[in-house]
């Protein structure tokens, strides 16, 4: 089973949902979340916000963070993940932000890439990529990376959960 549709199946069991902030994927990762039969149950839906200004107007990333850092930073990743989570009201937020190419952005070589996932109770987790290969290489590469990043934290959110459920023990 693809990584969306385990990540969709299980979401969907737990009655939670996802909303997804991209960037350089430009729609890629909720291409590949809604071609799962069923995705409605539990995807919201994204915000492809390209341009630097809309991760800051939409998104609520910090202007400040932007300006000093450059859209290719992993707070900005994090900070899109919460921003896309909150305004689209799901359970998990994910984002992706980076260089595809041709040219280094920021100060940032092609292929690096920040993938976030913002969860519910305010856990988050950021990884940094650094990815060889053409623009169309780099893009899905970042897709897959950033729904096996929410699948780890899922399924360490559900083992927090039934520790919890079961005394701690």
């Amino acid at each position: 089973m693809k990584t969306a549709a385990r990540v969709l199946a299980l979401l969907a069991e737990r009655g939670e949902t996802l909303a997804v902030a991209e960037s350089l994927t430009g729609g890629l990762v909720a291409a590949e979340l809604t071609s799962v039969p069923g995705a409605s149950e539990s995807f919201r839906g994204s915000v492809t916000a390209y341009a630097t200004h809309l991760k800051r107007d939409i998104l609520g990333v910090d202007g400040t963070l932007l300006a000093e850092r450059g859209a290719v930073d992993p707070e900005v990743a994090q900070q899109m993940a919460a921003g896309v989570r909150g305004v689209l009201g799901a359970t998990w937020g994910i984002a992706t932000t980076g260089v595809a190419g041709p040219e280094p952005q920021d100060g940032q070589p092609v292929g690096t890439v920040f993938v976030a996932v913002a969860g519910p109770d305010g856990q988050g987790k950021v990884a940094a990529l650094r990815l060889n290969g053409g623009r169309a290489e780099i893009r899905r590469e970042s897709v897959r990376s950033v729904l096996e990043l929410l699948s780890g934290e899922l399924h360490e959110n559900a083992r927090t959960q039934d520790t919890e459920r079961n005394g701690g023990t």
